[in-house]
């Protein structure tokens, strides 16, 4: 069955956040009549993620609900894109599972594509500061100001915020680099896109509504020094042709 969107949402040890989530989402999707489905990749949970998965999505029998899960934590880019390759639409969204930008945001991402207008479509925390409900604490959300300067002076990608965890796809063009991607873990979203600007797909950074959420398993330090890695790793990666599409000869 062949559904108009899909709904990738990465979850890592969240039973006690995931249940509200899934039950949101799929109001949403029923509400509104949105031919949809829901993909919840459990991460290789220790804890009772996949059943909590299963067990709100069963209240929703009329919704496609896909819990998919895998034994070894692999990081969320490696979620998403496992998400991503089993999505059954041809327009397709990842969101965080807290939820810290309402799904009701969604036509904002979506409607681009829709249009044909654009491939890749990503919230931003940035663009308009004042959609931002919920602030982090001062440290963090400055600290977040700077690892941004040094992403775009890294990567080469001009937005202001390629971290925020909504973003939407034409799958039509994107599903074909996914087996192109490198990085499972914190530095996959600029990895994401600086692969789809590569092959020319066009990209939009559009503000949304945010909130902090408690319970982020984002560490400053370990991940800001992963994020220089994998940055690095992005550049050499480029330089080596990894990104290129091989063809069959």
């Amino acid at each position: 069955m062949a559904f108009d969107l899909s709904i990738v949402v990465p979850a890592y040890d969240e039973e006690l956040r995931l249940g509200g989530g899934i039950r949101t989402i799929l109001q949403h999707l029923t509400e509104n009549s949105i031919n949809g489905e829901l993909i919840i990749v459990d991460d290789g949970s220790k804890d009772s993620t996949a059943e909590v998965a299963c067990r709100s999505a069963s209240e929703f029998p009329t919704v496609s609900t896909n819990v998919i899960r895998y034994e070894q934590n692999r990081g969320k880019g490696f979620a998403i894109r496992t998400g991503l390759l089993a999505a059954r639409s041809d327009v397709a969204l990842f969101s965080d599972a807290d939820l810290s930008t309402p799904i009701d945001e969604m036509d904002k991402l979506l409607e681009p594509i829709r249009k044909g207008e654009f491939d890749v479509t990503f919230g931003s925390r940035a663009l308009d500061r004042t959609l931002i409900g919920t602030h982090q604490p001062w440290l963090r959300e400055n600290g977040g100001r700077v690892i941004n300067f040094m992403i775009r002076k890294m990567s080469g990608l001009d937005f202001a915020d390629t971290q925020c965890g909504f973003k939407a796809f034409d799958l039509s063009k994107f599903r074909p680099l996914l087996d192109l991607m490198t990085i499972d873990r914190f530095g996959f979203d600029i990895e994401f896109l600086y692969v789809a600007k590569y092959h020319g797909l066009r990209l939009a950074e559009i503000p949304v509504r945010w909130n902090d959420v408690a319970g982020s398993k984002v560490s400053p330090f370990r991940d800001t020094r992963r994020m220089f890695t994998e940055l690095a790793q992005i550049r050499s990666n480029s330089k080596q042709g990894k990104y290129e599409i091989v063809k069959d000869s």
